[in-house]
């Protein structure tokens, strides 16, 4: 790296250009723009985000105190807080959710697998949940969730292996997240683990018709016609594997084929489970364990939350909300990426911080990171935040 380039000039170079001018092209961000381009406002928000800017005001005050960097920061010849906030209400947000899912690409070519991970699977696994950002019903009235209560969803697709989030979808409250996987991206041969919350048979059943593998936990009103069982070693947990059929006739008609039913006994949490999925071939202790790791995108959302600007909005309308939170994903997958590309041993958390005071360094990125910094600032809960350790 050139030791004349800002740190934060440095990151930006990990972002492809010309992908992102196809994003743009895609949906004429740069209609009638003259100088504040979509590359403009996406390098703000990046800055705001790494930073750990409050607010619009805060991110604008900080950078026009250091104006003269502007150019060589890539931020061309700076901007008003009016501008930033117009460019976020009314430029198109696909531009930067599609921009992530070019990243998404990048990231999951560099990531490794998580230590932790030890089941023999070579296909993919996956969580899917959702999780809620509560707002204000007066200023964002569009997302009503409750009577006295606004929110959006975030609908995620997480990759359990490298904790890269494969998809995001950003709704309003009111959604239901069975809804959501009408729009999820499915991969023959791969694993989703799902909630009980989002059991629909009719959904599930395509699931099963794009050759994928769900789990999930069956309902306290599933009701069934057993079919087959198989022998079990107690003694690992699994007090039962059977092979069933859906019993209720409508919902036999949403799902025809058989399905796998598994009781498993945590002694951990002293707690019954019961589980359903429509793989018969690897074992019942795998699935029970599969299932395990949903609690993977629990933490992912932790994580975000605490170390992102995604609860607190720098504009009202749901472009705004859906701008920022894509550029959110685009810096954490930015910085996955600078992680797996550079070989860096620090956590995710820990890059952030030492980055959240220097970009506006001279020091290349090697240099930045090269020495063991210890982690003063220590997370509450770290078992629960690292999202390298589950």
């Amino acid at each position: 790296m050139n030791q004349g380039k800002y740190v934060f000039s440095q990151l930006i170079e990990f972002l492809s250009h010309n992908d992102f001018i196809r994003c743009v092209s895609k949906y004429n961000g740069n209609y009638k723009v003259k100088s504040f381009s979509c590359w403009h406002q996406l390098l703000y928000m990046i800055f705001g985000q790494l930073s750990n800017r409050d607010s619009l005001s805060d991110l604008i005050t900080c950078l026009q105190s250091q104006q003269n960097k502007s150019y060589h920061l890539g931020m061309g010849k700076g901007t008003s807080k009016a501008n930033l906030a117009k460019a976020n209400e009314r430029r198109d947000y696909r531009i930067y959710e599609s921009f992530a899912a070019v990243l998404v690409v990048q990231a999951r070519q560099l990531a490794k697998s998580n230590e932790s991970f030890d089941l023999p699977i070579d296909a993919p696994v996956y969580a899917i949940d959702a999780t809620v950002v509560d707002l204000c019903l007066n200023v964002f009235w569009w997302g009503k969730f409750r009577k006295h209560k606004a929110a959006v969803k975030l609908h995620t697709m997480l990759d359990v292996k490298t904790n890269i989030p494969t998809f995001i979808h950003v709704t309003g409250g009111a959604v239901h997240e069975v809804n959501i996987l009408d729009i999820f991206p499915y991969e023959a041969g791969s694993y989703y683990i799902l909630d009980k919350g989002y059991i629909d048979f009719l959904r599930l059943n395509k699931i099963h018709q794009s050759s994928c593998f769900f789990i999930t936990r069956a309902k306290d009103n599933f009701r069934f016609v057993r079919l087959s069982s198989k022998r079990v070693d107690k003694t690992t947990g699994i007090k039962c594997d059977q092979t069933v059929r859906l019993k209720n006739k409508k919902v036999l008609e949403s799902y025809p084929d058989t399905i796998r039913r598994l009781k498993y006994y945590d002694s951990e949490t002293e707690m019954e489970f019961v589980f359903i999925t429509n793989n018969f071939e690897i074992s019942a202790l795998e699935i029970a364990t599969l299932y395990k790791y949903r609690w993977t995108i629990e933490l992912f959302f932790k994580w975000i939350k605490q170390h992102l600007k995604v609860k607190s909005f720098w504009g009202y309308s749901l472009n705004a909300v859906r701008t920022q939170i894509y550029i959110a994903m685009i810096t954490y997958l930015m910085i996955s990426i600078v992680k797996h590309q550079l070989k860096l041993k620090q956590s995710q958390y820990e890059i952030l911080q030492i980055l959240s005071i220097s970009l506006l360094c001279k020091t290349p990125l090697l240099d930045l990171f090269s020495n063991d910094y210890p982690q003063y600032v220590k997370e509450h809960n770290s078992n629960q935040l690292n999202m390298f350790v589950l």
